[in-house]
């Protein structure tokens, strides 16, 4: 009988994931060392599951009840705003051996993370993150400060068997990223006035050429403006989620 309830229970768990993780739109990337499920949580947030991997990115709880969500191996958070830094979503999904990356920024209000700067590389189970500059050049605060001070954010590779994976994080089309190499897939976002224009997200597209983009975190903005800026480039598809 114990046995029953323990499996019962196990099924249970297994159905209650199943059915959280079904509200979101999922793609499947083959890779060298297996496939990677990408979940599109919305706004900033994502969820990777690499052979058993689960990578969470800028968790947001005004987005899913992330109690109902696979707790979570690696947390990647780009930054201290609260659409991205979300001490509450990182609690419901944070294990005890839970390896939380973060930026200087939010490690003043956190405990137990590991700060990642820009240019900083980290191997987790055989998964590379490297720690990529995110800011603003152009759109500006009414006082003249970026909306993302340049070394104070990131974004990042995580690299997936033979598949590069650049989540930017809030950013505008800075020279890091236009020269970024060998990008499979890139997640660029267009919320504006805090990140990049259509034009601005075509213009890094064009530089470094992934193979796949996402347009995330784009708010109000008008996805069929960079779909026509990016119709003469055919070496890069344009996959759109409700990432809003």
């Amino acid at each position: 009988m114990f046995n029953k309830i323990i499996l019962f229970a196990a099924l249970l768990l297994l159905t209650t994931l199943i059915c959280a993780q079904s509200k979101f739109e999922t793609d499947v990337i083959k890779t060298s060392e297996g496939d990677l499920e990408i979940t599109f949580i919305g706004h900033g947030s994502l969820m990777f599951n690499f052979n058993g991997t689960i990578i969470h990115a800028d968790p947001y709880s005004k987005l899913a009840d992330y109690s109902e969500l696979p707790d979570a191996d690696i947390i990647l958070v780009t930054h201290h705003h609260g659409d991205h830094f979300d001490p509450e979503a990182i609690k419901e999904i944070r294990k005890e051996n839970t390896i939380v990356i973060l930026t200087e920024l939010c490690a003043e209000n956190f405990d137990g993370g590991t700060i990642m700067k820009n240019g900083d590389i980290q191997k987790i189970n055989e998964i590379e993150i490297e720690a990529v500059p995110a800011y603003n050049l152009v759109h500006m605060r009414d006082n003249g400060e970026p909306f993302h001070v340049k070394g104070t954010c990131n974004g990042y590779v995580i690299t997936f068997g033979d598949k590069r994976v650049y989540v930017a994080g809030d950013t505008e089309n800075t020279p890091e990223m236009k020269s970024l190499k060998d990008i499979d897939i890139a997640f660029l976002p267009m919320n504006l006035p805090y990140t990049m224009t259509p034009g601005m997200v075509a213009d890094a597209v064009k530089s470094f050429k992934p193979k796949i983009l996402y347009p995330y975190h784009f708010g109000e903005t008008n996805v069929s403006e960079l779909t026509d800026l990016m119709k003469d480039e055919k070496d890069v598809e344009i996959r759109l989620r409700k990432m809003k």
